[in-house]
């Protein structure tokens, strides 16, 4: 597929005035997502696990102008406050999506948004965030469009939310989501998350994954800037490498259920993540020294107990961690009494896989 695939072919009938809502989950990527080109291209592929508790709430409200805007015309609302700071980036994923939405300009939105987490948490508000509002867009175009396939929906909500945010592409469907062209994965693309189509073992789909929030407050590099970063770095070319052989392993890990071989993968993703942030220039550091102290002490459990219990790391401080439905309760036990100590307030978040993006009555 291209991208003129998802500019509308016919002059839609569009309603005047209505509202939509979604809620839409965040997602933990596996392999990660580093490094980006033009227009929200991937630099390499990757894979996640959606999300089930960690989601945004999006209603978006609209109503037909007595003429098209110049510009685009909207007001956000972000867990019931007026939020001038978000306007700029909403305004800029307006600008990228307007050619595949061309009725945006024709109408006032009013964009009432809310999440189940802290934002700037280290968990992906941008993921859910640009997920669910391209969710509520998309439904406007779907009612004056009945041809319009759930699959064809779900595919060009991927598309759009990608423009947002690209982790978000990875946040319309679940449970196990890969975005970015790979040689060895069908239907594969740089420009929508699709279900990964391989045979994935039981034990996969009902894992959990435990936040640890250890920093709550803002990153002191965000990650549009962290992915820039990956531009002449001197290590990218491996990095990228490394990211098609790790998805092209994780087939074999998924349909064994190998969960020796799935935490090592996923652990030296996380901690490559940050090597690259930590070797670029110029250089930071995301993870706080309770990151670590959690990593090891992760390390010596597993070691000690043999639980199949493992890490990952998004861009920023905060632990996800990871076991199986099998050992929930002696995990749960092990965070409580070794591992939230070292959260900031003693804070954490209970989530599992979940199965996607849903629309809420109005």
């Amino acid at each position: 597929m291209t991208t003129n695939d998802f500019i509308p072919k016919k002059k839609l009938d569009l309603p005047e005035k209505g509202s939509f809502k979604w809620k839409a989950p965040s997602n933990i990527a596996l392999v990660k997502y580093w490094g980006k080109l033009e227009h929200q291209i991937p630099a390499n592929p990757s894979i996640s696990f959606t999300l089930d508790a960690c989601a945004t709430t999006t209603k978006v409200t609209f109503e037909k102008l007595t003429k098209p805007s110049e510009g685009f015309s909207f007001d956000l609302i972000f867990e019931g406050s007026k939020k001038e700071s978000f306007k700029p980036k909403i305004n800029t994923f307006f600008e990228r999506v307007q050619e595949y939405l061309p009725f945006l300009r024709a109408y006032h939105f009013t964009i009432e948004t809310s999440n189940s987490f802290p934002h700037s948490s280290g968990i992906a508000s941008s993921a859910s965030g640009m997920a669910a509002l391209s969710l509520c867009l998309l439904s406007i175009e779907r009612s004056a469009n009945r041809e319009m396939s759930d699959a064809q929906f779900d595919k060009k909500a991927s598309f759009l939310a990608r423009l947002g945010s690209g982790s978000a592409c990875r946040s319309i469907k679940g449970d196990l989501i890969q975005w970015g062209n790979h040689q060895g994965i069908p239907e594969s693309s740089d420009l929508f998350g699709i279900n990964y189509p391989f045979e994935v073992h039981p034990i996969f789909k009902n894992y959990h994954d435990t936040i640890l929030l250890v920093h709550k407050g803002e990153k002191v590099v965000s990650s549009t800037v962290g992915h820039g970063l990956m531009q002449g770095h001197p290590f990218a070319k491996n990095r990228f490498q490394q990211a098609h052989d790790n998805l092209q392993k994780l087939k074999d890990v998924f349909s064994k259920g190998d969960l020796d071989q799935f935490m090592a993968l996923v652990e030296s993703e996380a901690l490559t993540l940050h090597a690259m942030m930590m070797s670029s220039s110029p250089y930071f550091i995301l993870m706080h020294p309770n990151t670590l102290r959690i990593i090891n002490k992760i390390w010596e459990f597993r070691k000690t107990t043999q639980t199949p219990i493992c890490f990952t790391l998004d861009a920023g401080a905060n632990v996800h961690v990871l076991y199986p439905e099998t050992v929930k309760e002696k995990a749960i036990q092990f965070i409580q009494d070794q591992l939230v100590v070292y959260c900031e307030n003693g804070h954490y978040i209970c989530d599992r896989i979940g199965n996607g993006a849903k629309e809420l009555k109005v």
